[in-house]
């Protein structure tokens, strides 16, 4: 199986022009998937993997560590902090919530997902602007 060099490059470019994580691209029985810190090619039945990352294995200390439960976005879209535009936002700053509570919507492909809370605690921070773009694993909210 030939790599094509140019698509893996390209669509490493696109990482970076558009602050991407993930890239992926399906054409017949072959995907070429970039991400930031690998590169997979999947044809079937063989895999290729390579590493783009040239930074050394050593754990980088984060400088922006948060104190308190961080509850994550269960999937990648665009946050929405109320049910719909000018309504009650569904968490302040400072409110109570239970666990299971909704505290964003997260909408993906036209779908509307509410987001529970998975802990129960004070709203210390909120992470997300409304109508932002966010990762699968993405703070959204702390709690205290």
């Amino acid at each position: 199986m030939k790599i094509d060099k140019k698509i893996i490059q390209e669509l490493s470019d696109y990482l970076k022009e558009f602050n991407l994580t993930e890239i992926e691209i399906t054409e017949k029985d072959t995907k070429i998937k970039v991400s930031k810190n690998n590169v997979s090619i999947n044809s079937q039945p063989q895999i290729i993997s390579a590493s783009t990352s040239s930074t050394s294995s050593a754990p980088i200390p984060d400088q922006n560590v948060k104190s308190g439960t961080e509850v994550t976005s269960p999937i990648i879209g665009t946050a929405y902090h109320a049910p719909e535009p000018g309504a009650k936002k569904f968490v302040e700053i400072g409110k109570k919530i239970k666990k299971g509570d909704t505290i964003m919507i997260v909408e993906a492909m036209k779908t509307m997902n509410h987001v529970p809370s998975t802990a129960d605690g004070i709203v210390k921070e909120i992470c997300v602007e409304d109508g932002q773009p966010v990762e699968f694993g993405q703070t959204i909210i702390i709690l205290e």
